[in-house]
């Protein structure tokens, strides 16, 4: 394609969405149509005429439609692209094109409308003030998770003493639901297992277990509440006829020295309780570390106001509803099912995505505004790390993630993460206590 000359216009729409108008001279659309005709004639096929020998005339009786379509083609990517560069726009989107085609002896019009990063100036980052848990692993963490490890090791069994349900029994029941005398299917059900103290069923109706013995029967109203429930049964009275079949209890194992038996890997008790405690530092450590991160977005977001591309947070969304679709599935759900459950979370994904992006595009600008880098040995360490955790080969590995074009990826990550630290390293960061970290937490 020759050098196409036009004439320019360029309007901000939006903080983050440009529109580029375009005016084409008719002498430069001609010779473009002139070119695309010279191209089609070489293959085109027309009774009674050898391929290359088509008069223009003719051509243009059979062939119009394509050549002026390949004509506007050409002439749109061409002069679009060359003043992305020229202009230096960041756009992040096809462009939507409007244009109405060629019209002969006049000039070709066609404009573009694009999203584009926003060009923000970050402000208020040096100097943070943070605070951070204090991540020693207290007597009471290493107990809490070995209760924990020890309830997964407890078994069920029928209840063997003479006495009526108490909390943490798992009962099993036939229960009927009623309105104003009439069943509904939805609150009736056999051989129910509902472990009591749960909270797992309408607020209340756990209560009224309580002190049932097995084979026991027993009626009493609940009243659902305003929320939360199907719309027929919001503030309706629901009378429950209950029928206790079975009460069984869960048995949790003693930790002593026969409860390390469980384990191939330890020893003694405290070789148990020793990687028990490494673990509980390795993930305190991991924690403090992602609300440092987080406590640091939440700080820049107050002080940088800007828009976000919508393409942008879209694109979050998608991703955010892909990982809740793959935990659905993971879990044991119905992929088709999972799909549905997750795409109802669309709108309620929205506003973190939205601080998601507008993080990631901030954390950028700092880069960009500190001069922080990443260089190629930093590259070549992550891939390292990367590959000896999946057990491969580094130069088998750093090919495939050539081919998947995945190494910009890899290089946002190490800059991402080198200004992350950078910005810790320029704060203001005061320890505190679990309890008060659990509160400032609650109260954001």
């Amino acid at each position: 394609m020759s050098e196409i000359s036009a004439a320019i216009k360029i309007e901000d729409i939006s903080s983050v969405k440009k529109k580029l108008s375009f005016d084409i001279p008719w002498a430069d659309v001609k010779n473009e149509l002139d070119t695309v005709y010279r191209k089609v004639g070489r293959t085109a096929k027309v009774k009674g005429f050898r391929p290359g020998k088509i008069p223009r005339a003719i051509l243009e009786m059979y062939y119009r439609e394509q050549a002026e379509k390949e004509t506007v083609a050409g002439i749109v990517n061409g002069v679009y692209w060359r003043t992305l560069q020229e202009k230096e726009i960041p756009a992040v989107t096809q462009p939507q094109i409007e244009q109405k085609g060629i019209e002969r002896d006049k000039d070709f019009s066609f404009s573009a409308i694009v999203e584009v990063e926003p060009a923000i100036d970050p402000k208020d980052y040096l100097g943070l003030e943070l605070e951070k848990e204090d991540p020693a692993v207290t007597e009471e963490d290493l107990e809490k998770r070995l209760q924990d490890i020890r309830q997964m090791f407890s078994t069920m069994e029928d209840l063997n003493e003479d006495r009526g349900v108490i909390e943490g029994d798992f009962v099993t029941l036939n229960f009927t639901g009623k309105i104003s005398g009439e069943t509904l299917k939805e609150l009736t059900a056999e051989n129910h297992l509902l472990e009591i103290g749960s909270k797992t069923f309408v607020p209340g109706f756990e209560e009224q277990l309580l002190g049932m013995r097995k084979g026991e029967a027993r009626s009493f109203v609940i009243t659902f509440p305003e929320t939360d429930v199907p719309a027929h049964l919001a503030g309706k009275d629901v009378e429950f006829a209950v029928n206790i079949g079975g009460i069984r209890v869960k048995r949790a194992p003693e930790i002593d020295d026969n409860f390390i038996k469980n384990f191939e890997k330890y020893e003694s008790l405290d070789a148990l309780k020793a990687d028990v405690r490494k673990n509980l530092e390795e993930e305190k450590k991991a924690k403090v570390a992602a609300d440092l991160d987080k406590s640091i977005g939440d700080k820049l977001l107050a002080s940088n106001e800007f828009e976000a591309p919508d393409s942008f947070i879209e694109n979050q969304i998608h991703h955010m509803l892909l990982n809740m679709r793959q935990r659905m599935v993971s879990g044991g759900m119905d992929p088709k099912k999972a799909t549905e459950v997750a795409l109802k979370f669309r709108d309620q994904c929205r506003e973190e995505a939205t601080k998601i992006v507008k993080t990631v595009i901030l954390i950028k600008n700092i880069a960009r505004k500190e001069a922080l880098a990443v260089d190629e040995m930093e590259v070549e360490k992550q891939i390292a790390e990367m590959a000896s955790q999946r057990a491969q080969d580094f130069e088998t590995f750093k090919k495939s993630l050539e081919k998947e074009d995945l190494m910009d990826s890899i290089k946002s990550e190490i800059l991402s993460r080198k200004t992350y630290e950078f910005l810790l390293e320029k704060a203001h960061i005061t320890t505190v206590g679990a309890k008060k970290a659990e509160i400032a937490e609650e109260t954001k």
